[in-house]
């Protein structure tokens, strides 16, 4: 996900798309310790957009 992507959500959307991020990442942690993954870059990517997300976040509540 690029940061002009992330940019154009609102607050709501921002939240919701933190969520269900955080709930793939689990479950792809999960599946990853029962059985290797096909691809577990996706672990990393997904962390990073997570991190994305938040910081976006935060910067929109330090300017509020």
């Amino acid at each position: 996900m690029k940061q002009s992507e992330i940019r154009e959500l609102s607050n709501a959307e921002l939240v919701e798309k933190i969520e269900n991020l955080q709930n793939e990442l689990t479950k792809m942690k999960i599946n990853h310790g029962i059985s290797p993954l096909e691809n577990p870059m996706l672990i990393r990517k997904n962390r990073k957009d997570i991190a994305r997300l938040l910081t976006e976040k935060r910067r929109r509540e330090l300017n509020a």
